[in-house]
């Protein structure tokens, strides 16, 4: 740490600094539910009538300042906006800018660091559940501030990690996308390949009119509820959400958004995925297609199991994405899911599209074990270069470098 200076926080960064925006006016809107923990990357926008609320550009730096959020890790780094465009965000953001003191990339990850995060913590005021960070207070900290020229070396090294984790994100959000894409036009469309390679109905493939689906399907295809599909699978240990690891031999899925919520070392919990699983959340509705080893989470995470040749796994996972149970509201909605009627193709166009789509999933697999790989390593990383007792020179070394543009890269860190 030679030559870092001690800087109130407040100094070496502007807090909500001014801008303008007419009222009424209708412009991008950033709500709390777009930021997700730990995450650089915002998930996209809204357009709003503008009324009140924190106004930021891009380069600037969101952080919650509310319980949960600010623990839970909300933070994100502005870039979905045009040049000089202004926009505004929920009213539990503290914006943060640079100063001519500081970097802008190096602040978001200021702002991540453990270091910041315990000081604005800290400076919570309010009754239990609503707490929020008093901004006045946290501004008197101080931290050691390295130069510009390093901030942004220090910044370069974990938004390089942060790029190659956004890579691998999209490549998995389009590969789910194609899969998707294809599964509407083969079993949706009914548009699979024929016997002569073209497209079934639109060459005139025999249509045959189901009066319990009130539509028509292929000729030769039947139907079936949900609850006969299900094959009796292996009981094994749950773990409780208050026993996740953030470290552990064996990950945990559950019912929630994130797709990895835990880790575990009890060897009892282990599913093993010879056939991948599908996870369905009884009370969120969330679909998964877990292809690796895991433990099964918290109460009302299903974990499904298809016993009919011609309903295999991949084609099942999409088959139960297109059930809509959102009529239901707040409810278990396995019960619903298990009554819902569903199209089964003939076997050979189901292992068709099985082999078709199991590559696809292979790579996300591929994918989400990498981008956690990556995570331990930048989260390892980050406090260590904020405090100084890694270089920059050390991490470089550490990391193989890895390419902003997601080139090739290589990671010695064990």
């Amino acid at each position: 740490m030679i030559n870092w200076k001690k800087i109130a926080i407040g100094k070496a960064i502007r807090f909500n600094p001014p801008e303008s925006i007419t009222k009424g006016s209708l412009v991008k809107k950033i709500p709390m539910g777009y930021l997700t923990e730990f995450q650089r990357k915002i998930n996209g926008f809204e357009l709003s009538e503008y009324n009140s609320g924190p106004k930021f550009r891009n380069k600037d730096t969101l952080v919650a300042k509310i319980t949960p959020c600010l623990e839970n890790g909300k933070t994100a780094y502005v870039d979905v906006l045009k040049d000089n465009e202004v926009a505004f965000g929920s009213s539990e953001f503290i914006v943060l800018r640079k100063t001519d003191l500081t970097d802008s990339k190096f602040i978001y990850y200021l702002a991540i660091s453990p270091t910041f995060r315990n000081r604005a913590i800290s400076c919570m005021e309010g009754t239990s559940g609503r707490k929020r960070v008093n901004d006045k207070t946290l501004k008197n900290f101080e931290l050691p501030i390295p130069s510009i020229e390093y901030q942004k070396k220090i910044a370069k090294v974990l938004s390089d990690l942060d790029a190659k984790i956004e890579v691998n994100n999209k490549i998995n959000q389009e590969l789910e996308a194609m899969a998707k894409t294809l599964y509407d036009y083969w079993f949706v469309q009914f548009d699979f390949p024929d016997a002569n390679g073209k497209p079934y109905k639109s060459s005139g493939g025999r249509m045959v009119y189901n009066k319990e689906l009130n539509r028509e399907i292929p000729e030769g295809w039947e139907f079936d509820i949900v609850e006969n599909l299900l094959a009796k699978d292996n009981k094994t240990k749950k773990i409780p959400s208050s026993e996740y690891l953030d470290k552990g031999k064996i990950p945990i899925i559950d019912q929630s958004m994130k797709f990895i919520c835990g880790y575990t070392n009890v060897e009892e919990s282990i599913i093993d995925t010879i056939e991948p699983r599908i996870i369905f959340g009884d009370h969120t509705r969330i679909v998964k297609l877990i292809n690796f080893d895991f433990a099964r989470g918290a109460d009302g995470t299903q974990v499904l199991l298809s016993n009919n040749p011609r309903m295999p796994q991949h084609l099942f996972y999409h088959a139960l994405l297109k059930i809509d149970l959102s009529n239901y509201g707040y409810a278990r909605h396995f019960k619903f899911l298990k009554d819902t009627k569903i199209v089964i193709p003939h076997l050979e166009v189901a292992n068709k599209f099985e082999k078709f789509i199991e590559g696809f999933f292979k790579k996300i697999r591929h994918n989400i074990f990498e981008n956690h790989e990556l995570t331990e390593l930048r989260d390892w990383l980050l406090p260590m270069l904020m405090n100084g007792q890694v270089t920059v020179g050390e991490a470089e070394k550490e990391l193989g470098m890895v390419a902003e543009n997601g080139e090739a890269y290589n990671i010695s860190h064990k």
